[in-house]
């Protein structure tokens, strides 16, 4: 039963790990936090700040207990928040002897297991038998620095089961955000990983020179790509101008926040795949998502003309210029 005494903890200490933690504790007694580096549990202890991402946010870390040990922290909770790049999620569990089932986690991983190409939902179903019924997944459109900023935001939890998403809801609601629910758990997921790889597009058109005028139909595209694509992995009735389909596209393909444009931007500028991740020092999803998607699409056949290009640039060393000039003829 989910109430007030719940046991939450943040899986991650990343910046949506570290937005998700001011979150909670605008609702919530205390928290528990899962940070790998005891360097960095001891710097928050210390400074009240993360050193590493939204060093603006500053904690009362007598309501928080630090855990840098994946199987104590998994032990005493009830209810994970998991915030780890998709690429670090396998590594995390690895040394996991604690049982996940019997846990209620929410996503917020916008990636897919590259190892499985898996969504994260299915990877904790499969790998570590987690009930559908006890997964849920947050989508945006939100960027962890308007949360930092307490700039009025909107999210939307996803999960078959109603009375998870709802409780996860109230958890977060606060005077600058709001969020909603949803009964589209792997849709909603799938959507998340796909605005990655537009985004990457967005940002690739923008570093080739392309004007407004293409981004706009690049991202109307893009909506119709992540549309045939869902309903092919997940048909359900859904809206996808909804905000957790087109929101989350829109925010994350024009945002200057968003790191996935950042990552395509550098790309269409000319710069290598290994010089862009050293310049970036973040993850950008979209990259390693591009490259699973277009791996899962070779059996489904879904027409994806945007992740193709995206794909034929970062993995094959197409030049960005030619894919976006053939891409530029299949669009409409």
């Amino acid at each position: 039963m989910l109430n007030d005494k719940t046991r939450i903890s943040v899986i991650g200490s990343g910046s949506w790990a570290t937005a998700l933690a001011k979150l909670l504790l605008n609702n919530r007694s205390e928290i528990g936090w899962f940070v790998r580096n005891e360097a960095t549990v001891d710097y928050l202890q210390e400074f009240k700040r993360n050193p590493n991402y939204l060093r603006e946010v500053e904690f009362d870390t007598n309501r928080i207990h630090f855990y840098t040990d994946i199987n104590q922290a998994v032990e005493e909770s009830e209810l994970l928040v998991l915030a780890v790049p998709a690429a670090f999620i396998h590594d995390l569990f690895q040394p996991l002897s604690v049982d996940l089932s019997g846990k209620a986690i929410i996503s917020g991983v916008k990636g897919m297991i590259a190892q499985r190409d898996l969504i994260v939902a299915d990877y904790l179903a499969q790998d570590f038998h987690v009930p559908y019924s006890m997964l849920g997944v947050i989508a945006g459109p939100c960027h962890a620095e308007e949360v930092a900023l307490e700039r009025l935001s909107y999210l939307t939890i996803a999960s078959g089961n109603e009375d998870l998403a709802a409780y996860f809801a109230t958890q977060l609601r606060c005077r600058y955000l709001d969020a909603s629910i949803s009964d589209d758990l792997i849709g909603t997921e799938y959507a998340a990983v796909l605005k990655n790889i537009f985004a990457l597009a967005a940002g690739i058109s923008h570093g080739l020179g392309y004007g407004d005028n293409f981004q706009a139909v690049l991202i109307a595209n893009a909506i119709r790509e992540i549309a045939r694509f869902v309903a092919q992995v997940h048909p359900l009735t859904r809206e996808v101008n909804g905000t957790a389909y087109l929101g989350d596209l829109l925010v994350t393909a024009y945002s200057k926040f968003s790191r996935n444009r950042t990552f395509g931007t550098m790309i269409g500028k000319g710069y290598s795949v290994n010089a862009t991740q050293f310049e970036m020092n973040m993850v950008a999803e979209g990259y390693y998502a591009v490259k699973s998607i277009f791996e899962l699409n070779q059996k489904l056949q879904v027409f994806m003309p945007i992740t193709d290009a995206v794909y034929h640039i970062l993995y094959r060393r197409a030049s960005a210029r030619e894919e976006f000039k053939k891409l530029s003829q299949l669009l409409d």
